[in-house]
């Protein structure tokens, strides 16, 4: 059906954790690295560990042995860590792969770790189990490994974390033929309803009565209207805005970009679904704050209303802008809604989106790049991202710059004649819809990942959700 209206649901599957083993028991897990290698063979009876050696075993990170049983069976099975590292340095990833590795049956983490590692352990092995197939039909039976929880884990919270990156992983992967500004609407307001939170939202020409111009302009050439989606959520505490790119394809408009550039845009509303995913932890976790979500949603279509190169666009927050390149979309329909956002004063702004292919180029696929109002926010973003195994590094508001978006005709330009900083320049464009006074955070990301890894298949990616969290627990979490 051409531009379904309804969003379907995106259910998260069973988590492969079980609360108590079966009433055969459960087979034994060992996470061994390579330092304590040889303390853990010196207990290891004598046949057992002739195996493990005579594997070749040297507990290398990922590497998963299966260990025999005294009858002929299967025994259980150790993972190899890697170089010995402190607890708190041990990733969810390293645990990923389990899933798809171990025989059938279910599991109990033998090895004595610090409850980071426990935790590490039940996250990484709940993720691991992620799979999109919404559209393959099933083939052969299903895989059944399954984890006791390990000794001291926050259930609740690890179930939060991996719904959420679900949640993320499954809207990205969604084409948009499946996904146009009106479903991923409907799916805000799916979770606003699961939520108790409000949701509306601004339309089409309704757009322009709102005084957004530039969002409207980016998606009136699109068969689905563009819209403003906003969920509200809280009632006290101080207020947090989450901004996220929205834009459900993007063929680079009259600007159009090439056969392969245009191939992975059904992903140009990452930031969106890094900011759905982002509340419901928010909601879910019960943070004392407010919370305000927006998401200016839309299709960069090419058609007799598509907006063409040349023109200028008047935004919320009063500046004119000249568009110099119609594939640069993405900064003009986050400044209206960060201007709307931004009027509200709120304690914190945090935008996140798809926006740029030179942060891509200058620090790769997995690792988000975060500019800040302030060099302290961005330091606490980033160690909130080491912390939670969900990195972002820092790049400059590099204010020289500035005058690369100058414009003749407007108060500036969408982008920039040069070739240079295209990340910087992208995050100085929407500052300018930010007010001096206001903290804010943005968030260029990936939202894909480009090659299987353990508990990783190549597609949507979830980046900087839970990094975001953490920072969003730390400033805001006490009562």
């Amino acid at each position: 059906m051409l531009h379904r209206q309804q969003a379907e649901t995106f259910p998260t599957e069973r988590l492969p954790l079980v609360a108590v083993p079966p009433s055969g028991g459960a087979r034994p897990l060992y996470a061994v690295g390579e330092g304590g290698l040889g303390a853990w063979l010196a207990v290891l009876d004598g046949p057992t560990r002739e195996w493990v050696q005579g594997n070749g075993f040297r507990a290398e990170r990922h590497r998963v042995l299966v260990l025999p049983a005294a009858d002929g069976g299967i025994g259980g099975a150790v993972l190899g860590l890697g170089p010995t590292a402190a607890a708190n340095a041990i990733s969810p990833w390293w645990f990923a792969g389990l899933t798809e590795k171990l025989p059938n049956g279910t599991y109990v983490l033998s090895t004595p770790l610090p409850l980071l590692a426990r935790e590490a352990c039940a996250l990484g092995f709940a993720l691991g189990r992620y799979r999109f197939e919404r559209y393959r039909k099933a083939t052969g039976a299903q895989r059944e490994v399954h984890l006791v929880w390990p000794e001291g884990v926050d259930q609740d919270r690890t179930r939060r974390f991996v719904m959420a990156d679900a949640l993320a992983r499954d809207l990205v992967n969604t084409p948009a033929e499946d996904l146009c500004p009106a479903a991923l609407a409907a799916v805000v307001a799916g979770i606003a309803r699961d939520h108790g939170a409000t949701f509306r939202q601004w339309v089409g020409d309704e757009l322009l009565t709102e005084n957004c111009h530039a969002i409207h302009a980016v998606g009136r050439a699109a068969v689905v209207a563009p819209r403003l989606a906003e969920l509200r959520w809280g009632s006290a505490g101080p207020l947090v805005t989450l901004v996220g790119k929205g834009v459900c394809f993007d063929t680079g408009g009259l600007d159009l970009k090439t056969t392969s550039g245009m191939a992975l845009m059904k992903k140009d509303m990452g930031g969106a679904a890094m900011a759905l995913a982002l509340a419901s932890l928010v909601m879910g976790a019960g943070l004392p704050l407010r919370l305000r979500v927006l998401l200016p949603l839309v299709e960069n279509a090419i058609g007799s209303k598509a907006f063409r190169p040349g023109d200028v666009l008047h935004t919320r927050k009063g500046l004119t802008v000249e568009v110099t390149n119609t594939d640069a979309e993405g900064r003009l329909v986050l400044a209206d809604a960060l201007a709307l956002a931004d009027e509200e004063r709120p304690d914190l702004l945090i935008d996140l989106a798809t926006l740029t292919g030179a942060a891509r180029v200058a620090l790769g696929p997995d690792l988000p790049a975060v500019f800040a109002s302030d060099r302290q926010l961005a330091a606490a973003a980033v160690a909130a991202g080491e912390a939670m195994h969900d990195p972002l590094w820092e790049l400059p508001l590099w204010h020289g710059y500035d005058d690369e978006l100058a414009s003749r005709v407007a108060d500036l330009a969408n982008t920039s004649a040069s070739g240079f900083a295209g990340a910087i320049l992208g995050a100085l464009f929407l500052q300018r819809f930010v007010a001096s006074t206001t903290p804010w955070l943005h968030v260029d990301l990936y939202a894909w990942n480009p090659r299987d890894r353990p508990g990783r298949p190549a597609g949507g990616d979830a980046q900087a959700v839970r990094a975001l969290f953490h920072l969003l627990e730390q400033r805001f979490g006490a009562q």
